[in-house]
């Protein structure tokens, strides 16, 4: 197997340096190679190694651009080489190339995750009407795909024939692949594992959710964080002050105090070598990327690093209700019987009736009557009466006849007794949806509906008050509705019947009250809180392109756990580049004062200098492997 280009590259910088070390470790032990062959071969490794290093200090000096790093070692190189300490000169170019390709690979290290969504993209699909693989760029909205098992689903759409299970890792996050049935949806990028299907395709190339990612996930890597831009401003304010400082440590010993010329144009060489920063050039942008990379392989999509410093500084999250903790789908949650019907007749009966209506409130007590193993009766003459309720009759239950829906519906056709309005009173007071049924004489029954909550909502509250974040409910649902939820996973402060305008002005209250607000909505009704808080995050991304294009971040798998997660992740990434860029710092100041002093050493600098940037990196990369249970 041939090695890639950058790996051969790479392996002959690293057999270069450990040659060149090794002959510097002779000379200072008294061992050197002969003259005059000694500068040819320190100077063939200088070119061969350093000439891009080279070419651009010299391009620096004609533009007279003292900002320029590589001017910094250009100086360096030719000083050492004037001083006659070549196998200096040679350390401090192929250390300082390691160091510069080091950051490559940190850099790309850092954005596999990135790398890994553009190599798994198909690029063609195989269209049925035209039996063969044509590009995906070609193909229009409705065309007919065939995907075998074991291949990438190329485009977005729906399954219209076959059943298969599909890994969506690549879009959720979610490890665990999930069945797929005819009607379903899918996403292109996502793996299909079992079987033929066919697909109906519902989005163009560009359109597709696994192009919106990877579009936004490649923008997010160029919006940098504040503190990039801070450092790379001071990178060009600090480079110039150095070569003056450098000037100086030189000038003022040899013109003005008449010192060794020599001695001190090798501690200003020390002293532009040890200055480089690179280690603080790199520390941001490395630790971005990771952080970046590991939020996506977990189902996160962070648009730019200035959002995760944002997320960091988080002291209150503002939560809407529906599809946000609860999944927007109605369940049964009670069942009272009453007159002396039972439990199966009740809930088989009045599944009988809602099998013919589509309303979600019909289907979630047909789900809620099969799952306790009671097949709804056979009815006929069903009636919809809008907003209000249905009328059928139930051939099971001696041809009665059937009502089903709100307690003034049934007020109208029947007699209904205090029990049964206390009942649907205690319901309203929880927040649920009561649908009262009578079988034409007197109330046989009232089911009670919530929407479901989802199962980790309760577990992310907690770990976001472990963080001494406020929580907010903000939605569109009645008070009493949001309340009851809000009990169920620990919220306290709600606010319920808003408008999406409503939820703007509240957003814009708890700004002034906490400073650090994230808003967190589906996406739709929600885009204008997303957009004016201080991180917007959309849940359920992977289903809505509303969010993928509004929110800050955008959670691919619908998980509220991952909020934490992200706020932790976030903190660890600022402290992690404030320890890296101190430490930096730390060694720089040491190095430059001992120069100045005339005790600075060449060789121990540029070590140094390249140790700290090795740090820098392996420390950032780390972040990589960050996950939710750390602190």
């Amino acid at each position: 197997m041939k090695l890639p280009i950058k790996d051969k590259k790479f392996l002959v910088l690293l057999f270069s340096i450990s040659i060149v070390v090794v002959l510097e470790i002779l000379s200072l032990i008294g061992i050197h190679i002969p003259l005059p062959y000694g500068p040819f071969i320190f100077a063939a490794f200088i070119i061969g190694i350093g000439h891009e290093v080279l070419i651009d200090g010299i391009k620096a000096i004609f533009k007279l651009n003292f900002s320029s790093i590589n001017l910094l070692m250009t100086i360096a190189v030719f000083a050492a080489f004037y001083l006659g300490e070549y196998p200096e000169a040679a350390v401090v170019i192929v250390l300082y190339v390691l160091g510069e390709r080091l950051e490559d690979i940190g850099l790309e290290n850092s954005k596999s995750a990135l790398d890994k969504l553009v190599s798994l993209a198909p690029k063609t699909a195989f269209v049925k009407t035209e039996n063969k693989k044509i590009p995906i760029n070609k193909i229009a909205v409705g065309t007919i795909i065939q995907v075998k098992p074991g291949e990438m689903i190329p485009l977005d759409g729906k399954i219209i024939s076959g059943e298969t299970t599909v890994d969506e890792a690549a879009i959720t996050g979610e490890p665990i692949p999930k069945d797929k049935h005819p009607g379903d949806h899918l996403f292109a990028g996502t793996l299909n594992k079992d079987s033929f299907i066919e697909i109906e395709t519902s989005k163009l190339s560009i359109d597709t959710t696994f192009s919106k990612i990877i579009r936004l996930t490649f923008e997010a890597a160029a919006a940098k964080s504040d503190t990039q831009k801070f450092i790379q401003r001071f990178s060009k304010f600090y480079t110039p002050t150095i070569i003056a400082m450098a000037v100086l440590v030189f000038a003022i010993p040899v013109f003005i105090l008449h010192l060794d010329f020599d001695i001190w144009l090798n501690q200003a060489i020390t002293l532009l070598v040890i200055a480089c920063p690179c280690a603080l050039v790199i520390s941001t942008p490395v630790a971005i990327y990771a952080a970046i990379g590991n939020a996506s392989a977990k189902g996160a999509l962070i648009k730019g690093g200035k959002h995760i410093e944002s997320m960091a500084s988080i002291k209150a999250v503002a939560l809407d209700k529906t599809r946000t903790i609860t999944y927007g789908n109605p369940i049964v949650s009670d069942v009272f019987p009453l007159n002396g019907t039972s439990r199966d007749e009740l809930l088989a009966c009045t599944a009988g009736t809602e099998l013919f209506s589509e309303h979600p409130l019909a289907q979630a007590i047909v789900t809620a009557s099969r799952k306790e193993g009671f097949e709804p009766h056979k009815a006929e003459a069903f009636k919809s009466i809008m907003g209000k309720g249905a009328i059928a009759k139930c051939l099971v239950c001696e041809d009665e006849t059937v009502y089903v829906g709100k307690l003034e519906f049934i007020k109208e056709y029947h007699e209904v007794n205090d029990k049964a309005e206390q009942i649907v009173e205690q319901l309203a007071k929880e927040g649920k949806t009561s649908v009262v049924v009578s079988f034409g004489n007197g109330v046989a029954g009232i089911i009670g509906l919530t929407d479901e909550i989802k199962p980790d909502s309760a577990s992310a509250m907690k770990e976001l008050q472990a963080l001494n974040i406020k929580l907010i409910i903000l939605t569109g649902d009645s008070q009493k509705a949001a309340q009851y939820v809000a009990g169920q996973v620990g919220i306290d402060k709600v606010f319920g019947g808003l408008l999406p305008e409503d939820k703007s002005e509240k957003i814009k209250e708890l700004l002034k009250e906490f400073g650090g607000v994230a808003m967190v909505g589906d996406g739709i009704n929600d885009a204008p809180a997303l957009a004016l808080s201080t991180v917007g995050i959309a849940m359920g991304a992977a289903g809505s392109d509303t969010a993928i294009e509004t929110a800050n971040i955008a959670l691919m798998n619908d998980k509220l756990s991952l909020i934490p997660f992200l706020i932790r992740l976030s903190k660890k990434t600022l402290a992690r580049i404030k320890f890296n860029t101190i430490g930096a710092i730390v060694v720089k100041l040491v190095f430059i004062t001992l120069a100045f002093m005339g005790y600075s050493n060449l060789v121990f600098a540029i070590a140094a200098d390249v140790g700290v940037t090795l740090i820098v990196i392996l420390l950032s990369l780390n972040l990589m492997k960050f996950e939710s249970s750390n602190s």
